[in-house]
């Protein structure tokens, strides 16, 4: 494949990147040249190709005047010239678009073989790629990056900019062939809000980080902060971000000056792009950098923080091996982030983190366990939160070690293995459908996950098999489930059920869509009203995040099986019709009464046409309970929970001894032989 990655704004180049240099210079190029670097490393991927906006700006570098910037034998960075020469920041890249277009479609039409697929960065790149796909067929895949809705409910007042941003992220995400989101938070919520976003077209890819040994030194770090500080050995307190406002650095100012202990045992150390002076960059910029330095002379901080104004990538990792050699914390407190890539690199580092709640750093913190979340309006909680880390010497110790750990899993090599999967299911031409005689229908989370060959000896099987058709049900949402299967490489399955059998998805002209059928089936006497009044402020009940609370399924957290019990009693007290599912010793779901895995499970039979006789089902926890009971060929891994151990003992239920993916195909194969023995006594064959 020739993968495109298409990018319009910032100073886009090889490393090393002077980020912050501009407003536009930030992330986003990180993870374009994350991801593009970690194609060209494949096989599968013929050509790897970084497409941005040609311009002559010698402050901002002589290399963006190059037609071509080469990486690697496999990877180039390509410059469209627009006609227009000069830098343009996002608000006036608009005006240039057009150009910009007609010069991509020319340089196109003059090569020999086309781009397989280009992947958009931002809205307009994705306008871009909209008008390239008219013209030459290219199908395109889009990541959002940052979103226009949740900027615009922070706002005081709407503007016409934003309403057209937004309206331009909304064509995008209607006229992508696969939307690809950071966090759960992005997918689940802030794509999903817009009218044109489908649930079956967004795919989870948690990005990488950067892990080569780079040449800056600790001591490197050290002489960039040690003007600033009298004591440069305390606990850093170190912040990374653009200086935009958004970022709230100037409430992070605000709680280090509020806490005597923050001020005589740490120092603050806060990176807020690059600047010549106060009266460079954009507006915004030349406000905020204002409003930091006046912030820091008002609580008069001098000689516990510093803020260099220029500082390279390489400053950046020692920075954050600087600030964890010294038992330190980083923060992010943006009143919310989309996903928050500085928070990973601070884990590979072993540095413990403080972070805004709001967006893709619940489901980082959660991931790498490495952190505390905070309300970034409440400076209190911020400050609090910097003092548990940077005081309690084992919690520490642990959230540096969770780092170290977790963050090995978020890799570009992982990203890049996602990414030309998505795109290969972009180009794959419709197969024609199969006629199931059997359907599979199994849990993800340690029923077939966790070990790599089990999942290659399941995959072979059900590649023989043609006449079984494999059928997910898992508590995760449809996003986390497709995450999952990827990333394990398990079969493409025929149908999903998800959220603890609540939704049901299967493939419609191409396109995943829910089954609006099924979910009129179980909406009957479902108040999801009552069950949330009923259970507001109940005691020991902690609501899980808002991504799980789906229109069908109320989720929480509950300490233990006897706190189930007492809810379901209550609700039924209260004359709320609801079932509960119990799972992992801490998870709570209450679901309409005619929902369910074993009901999902029988109406999937039902549409595809295969008897109940010829169901296998697969599970290992709680949430499995109601489809082991019901499957007549049901399978428990050897790895179950026992919670429900004693499901072993029914008729029905095989018990394998092999664990996850093994287990569930020794227990196919077990009730297959079982199956094929009783129908050739009945039938009067000798065995």
């Amino acid at each position: 494949m020739h993968i495109v990655s298409l990018a319009l704004g910032g100073c886009l180049k090889a490393e090393p990147v002077r980020y912050g240099l501009t407003e536009d210079t930030g992330g986003h190029i990180t993870y374009i040249l994350g991801e593009m670097e970690a194609l060209s490393r494949r096989e599968d991927v013929s050509f790897a190709e970084i497409i941005t906006r040609r311009f002559d700006s010698p402050r901002l570098g002589i290399v963006h005047q190059q037609a071509e910037e080469w990486i690697n034998p496999k990877l180039v960075i390509t410059r469209i010239d627009s006609g227009n020469s000069e830098y343009l920041a996002k608000e006036a890249l608009t005006a240039d678009r057009e150009a910009f277009t007609d010069a991509l479609i020319a340089e196109f039409r003059q090569r020999e073989r086309l781009p397989d697929v280009i992947h958009a960065h931002f809205a307009d790149a994705a306008d871009v790629a909209i008008k390239v796909e008219e013209e030459l067929g290219i199908p395109f895949v889009y990541t959002a990056h940052s979103l226009g809705l949740d900027k615009r409910s922070a706002m005081a007042e709407h503007s016409h900019a934003i309403e057209a941003r937004i309206a331009e992220e909304n064509r995008a995400i209607d006229r992508a062939c696969a939307v690809i989101g950071s966090s759960r938070d992005e997918c689940e919520r802030q794509l999903t809000a817009y009218p044109s976003a489908r649930i079956g077209k967004v795919n989870r890819l948690v990005p990488g980080i950067d892990r080569q040994q780079r040449a800056a030194s600790l001591a490197s770090a050290t002489n960039l902060i040690a003007p600033f500080l009298r004591d440069p050995a305390k606990p850093m307190v170190l912040a990374i971000a653009r200086p935009v406002r958004k970022k709230n650095l100037a409430t992070l100012i605000d709680a280090f000056a509020s806490s005597p202990t923050l001020r005589d045992r740490c120092n603050l150390v806060i990176l807020a792009g690059l600047r010549d002076d106060l009266e460079t960059g954009s507006v915004e910029q030349q406000e905020v950098q204002r409003e930091l330095v006046n912030r820091i002379d008002r609580h008069d901080l001098y000689g516990c923080v510093a803020y260099p104004k220029s500082h390279s990538r390489d400053d950046v990792q020692a920075l954050y091996a600087l600030a964890a050699r010294t038992r330190g914390v980083f923060v992010n407190p943006a009143f919310m982030e989309p996903y928050g890539l500085t928070l990973v690199e601070a884990a590979a580092h072993g540095l413990p983190v403080v972070a805004t709640k709001v967006g893709g750093p619940q489901d980082i913190v959660a991931d790498l366990e490495h952190g505390l979340l905070v309300d970034p309006c409440d400076m209190s909680e911020i400050v609090s939160a910097i003092k548990r880390l940077v005081t309690d010497r084992q919690l520490w110790n642990r959230y540096s070690r969770n780092a170290l750990t977790n963050s090995l899993e978020m890799n570009w090599e992982r990203y890049a293995a996602g990414f030309t999967q998505i795109a290969r299911e972009v180009l794959a031409q419709p197969k024609p459908k199969k006629q199931h005689t059997h359907l599979l229908v199994s849990d993800l989370d340690n029923t077939l996950t966790g070990c790599p060959e089990g999942i290659r000896r399941f995959r072979r099987f059900m590649e023989r098999r043609r006449e079984i058709g494999f059928v997910v049900a898992t508590g995760r949402s449809i996003v986390e489930a497709r995450r999952l299967v990827r990333d394990w490489g398990l079969p493409r399955p025929l149908a999903w059920i998800t959220s603890v059998g609540t939704e049901v998805y299967h493939e419609e002209g191409g396109e995943l869509t829910l089954d609006q059928e099924y979910s009129r089936l179980i909406e009957a006497d479902w108040d999801a009203v009552a069950v949330d009044s009923l259970l507001d402020g109940y005691p020991d009940l902690v609501a899980q995040p808002s991504y799980e609370q789906r229109p069908y399924k109320r989720s929480y957290f509950v300490e233990n099986e006897g706190r189930a019990a007492e809810i379901e009693k209550a609700l039924r007290s209260g004359g709320v019709a609801a079932r509960i599912v119990f799972s992992h010793s801490r998870l709570l779901d209450i679901l309409p009464p005619k929902a369910g895995k074993a009901a999902a499970m029988h109406y999937v039979a039902e549409r595809f046409k295969v008897p109940e006789s010829n169901v296998f089902a697969a599970g290992d926890s709680g949430n499995d309970a109601d489809m082991l009971t019901a499957c007549e060929n049901a399978i428990l891994v050897g790895n179950h929970a026992e919670e429900v151990a004693s499901l072993a003992a029914r008729s029905n239920v095989y018990r394998s001894r092999r664990e996850n993916a093994s287990g569930a195909l020794e227990g196919v194969l077990v009730h297959h032989r079982a199956r094929t023995l009783r129908m050739r006594q009945a039938a009067g064959v000798p065995a």
